[in-house]
Formats: structure tokens, C-alpha cells, sequence
């Protein structure tokens, strides 16, 4: 069935607008400059966006129509968190953002529940899984995480996959008009010290400081959850390109960070309203 040809939501989707990519920086342009009108126009251009989804999940015996209710739900929030500062194509942030919402949609709305043990599980693993890629500079295998947290491998990568969309740290989980709110953000430290502080200010400093190439392999990445595999089709260059920038960007990151504590612990003390060095 061609989905691009029927009748979806009372919409005959063969009708439906396509928007260039100029366009829809001006469509943009025009939403940043307060036009909500344009938001509308945004969301018609590119419902075709939303068809392509909902494609890869036609053959699960899934209700088409209310798939394409859920895909334009993630549709609305990739045009409300959407910054074209960044440099990135509108449909390269959507698809990821319009897939993850469908996929929490069947994820939710299955009969089958994965045990909140196994989540957190899973959660947990992503965390480890973060914590070995900064410290390694490289992505580690599933036997390093198993052996990092103590469980077989065979859990671990249960446990993963009970967690439908790839899981980062770095992931956002809330934004607004300003930054937005990441996952590590939420996640509870009991040793939250001065220096950690310090390490947090370095980590987003280190990122603006990245070349723009470096910039995109990160967002792809990290936040966008995309494999190598996918960063390397959306970006044009190979898989093994793709890895070699990924291992640039963290190795600068953790040299620009190291330079910024050592800085910043370096710098004189002020106890008592006098310097003290």
C-alpha cells in the first residue's frame, strides 16, 4: 500500500505540501520573529515527513491513522524545539524525534510490560555505557559494560533492550524557550562537589569550542541517538570517518576540560575578602 496515495486523518496525503529546504528556513526565520502563523505552514510542509515514519510501521498491524496522530505529536515538538542555528537540516532533527514518539507510543500501548527492575537496569547500563566512552575515548563493547557493573552479558543486553530508543546521558528530556533540561541533569549525585560543578561548566565550554564538523557528529550522536551508520548516510562520508571524528571530538573535549579545571584549581582563593595564593 503506497501511503503517500490514501486517506489518512480525513487528509489525502497525495495532496500534501512539500517544503524546500530554503522554505522552511524562512518559515523559521518567521516563527523565531514571533509569526505563529508560520508554525502552522511548518507542520503542513512537512507531514510527508510523518508518511515516511509511519511507512516502516505498516506491516506491525498497527491502526495507520492513529500512527500518523502520534508521528505529528512528534512532528509539533521537533518544530518547537528545532534551533537552525545548529546547522542541521529540519528533517534530519524530525525523523529521529517523530520515530522515538511512535515508538513510546507502541512501547506503552503494548500488552506486553517489561519488569521496572529491567528498566532501571537498563538505564543504569546507558549511564556506564557514557562513563566508559569518556573515559576510553571510544564506544565500549557490552562485555566491558557487563564487567563494569558486575552482571552477565546476558542481562546487560536484555536489559538494553528493554529500553526501546538508544539512551544517553547527554539526551534532552525537557526544553523550553531556553536550554534545554539533559538527562545527566536528573540523575542524582551524592558526591556533588565544587570540582564536579567545575567539571560540568568545562564540558559545555569544551563543546562550543569544537570544530562545526565535530559539533554535528556529537548531536547526531549523543543527542540525536543515531548509529555511526546512520550519522554516515545523513552526513555523506563513511562509517570509519564518522568513528575517527567521534574519537577527535572526545579527545578534545577531555583535553579542553582538563585544561579548564587545572585553570580554574590553579587560580588564587578568596577567604575572608583577601586573596590568598
Amino acid at each position: 500500500m503506497k501511503l503517500n496515495r490514501v486517506t489518512l486523518s480525513g487528509m489525502n496525503t497525495y495532496k500534501l505540501p512539500v517544503l524546500s529546504h530554503k522554505e522552511t528556513k524562512k518559515l523559521f526565520d518567521r516563527l523565531n520573529n514571533g509569526e505563529e502563523e508560520a508554525k502552522q505552514e511548518l507542520i503542513n510542509g512537512n507531514l510527508k515527513l510523518v508518511l515516511s515514519v509511519i511507512n516502516k510501521f505498516k506491516n506491525r498491524g498497527e491502526n495507520l491513522d492513529d500512527l500518523f496522530q502520534v508521528g505529528c505529536v512528534g512532528l509539533v515538538k521537533a518544530v518547537d524545539n528545532f534551533d537552525p542555528e545548529q546547522g542541521v537540516r529540519f528533517s534530519t532533527y524530525a525523523v529521529p524525534m517523530i520515530t522515538g514518539e511512535i515508538k513510546r507510543y507502541l512501547r506503552d500501548d503494548s500488552p506486553m510490560r517489561v519488569s521496572r527492575s529491567l528498566k532501571n537496569l537498563g538505564q543504569k547500563a546507558a549511564q556506564v555505557t557514557e562513563e566508559l566512552r569518556k573515559a576510553k575515548a571510544y564506544e565500549p563493547t557490552v562485555d566491558e559494560i557487563a564487567e563494569k557493573m558486575d552482571v552477565s552479558r546476558e542481562e546487560i543486553v536484555e536489559a538494553m533492550n528493554s529500553v526501546s530508543d538508544p539512551v544517553s546521558i547527554y539526551d534532552p528530556v525537557y526544553t523550553d524557550s531556553t536550554d534545554p533540561v539533559l538527562l545527566v541533569d536528573q540523575l542524582s549525585d551524592k558526591k556533588q562537589t565544587l570540582e564536579s560543578w567545575v567539571e560540568n561548566i568545562a564540558l559545555k565550554e569544551a563543546i562550543a569550542k569544537l570544530p562545526d564538523k565535530q559539533k554535528m557528529i556529537l548531536e547526531l550522536r549523543f543527542f540525536q541517538g543515531k548509529t555511526q551508520v546512520e550519522v554516515s548516510q545523513e552526513v555523506d562520508i563513511s562509517q570509519a570517518q564518522v568513528s575517527r571524528l567521534e574519537k577527535s571530538a572526545l579527545l578534545n573535549i577531555r583535553n579542553l576540560m582538563q585544561e579548564k579545571i587545572d585553570t580554574e584549581s590553579n587560580e588564587p582563593k578568596v577567604e575572608g575578602g583577601e586573596c590568598n595564593v
